[in-house]
């Protein structure tokens, strides 16, 4: 099985076990153009809003554009993310997005390469109050990092309901 160029996967240090069941979502952050699918169709990515409890993330002034691709999973009994799904929210109408991780980052390093510009930005988003049933001090971890043409990003989280820890893994 290939392994994807962005990965991770969550602890639960409170309890001593991987966080099974954890929803996470993947961002594209740096504003592209959007993906073709593979019936030819451009893949919605930002139609109606986000479902609670992960909510639209804050605009910021090194993101003015928002999200421009999404994907989401849960994590496994192993407290890991095994496959990363287009994102499509719960209201939208039409054909489901049908594009994989590599295509995106594929077509954000062809526009990095054409621009002349550096690595894009990426942006996970842990559901930790679903985790935690609403009783997490911190209900949404986010961590946003830079990823490098040909590289791969592993981004461990080690949570608790009052604290969390993220670096750059193998």
């Amino acid at each position: 099985m290939v392994k994807d160029r962005i990965t991770c996967h969550i602890l639960d240090t409170a309890q001593g076990r991987p966080a099974a069941g954890v929803r996470v979502r993947l961002e594209l952050t740096d504003p592209l153009p959007q993906i073709t699918s593979a019936a030819g169709a451009a893949a919605s990515t930002t139609n109606g809003t986000l479902p609670s409890p992960l909510s639209a993330s804050p605009l910021s002034h090194h993101h003015p554009h928002g999200p421009t691709q999404i994907f989401e999973s849960q994590t496994n009994e192993d407290g890991r993310v095994a496959v990363w799904l287009p994102y499509s929210a719960s209201n939208a109408s039409g054909d489901v997005p049908v594009y994989t991780l590599d295509d995106v980052l594929g077509k954000a390093e062809a526009e990095v390469v054409a621009s002349g510009g550096g690595p894009t930005t990426w942006t996970l988003r842990f559901d930790t109050d679903g985790y935690y049933e609403g009783k997490a001090f911190f209900p949404e971890v986010a961590v946003t990092f830079r990823v490098a043409a040909g590289q791969h990003y592993h981004v461990p989280l080690l949570l608790n309901p009052f604290s969390y820890t993220t670096y750059r893994g193998s």
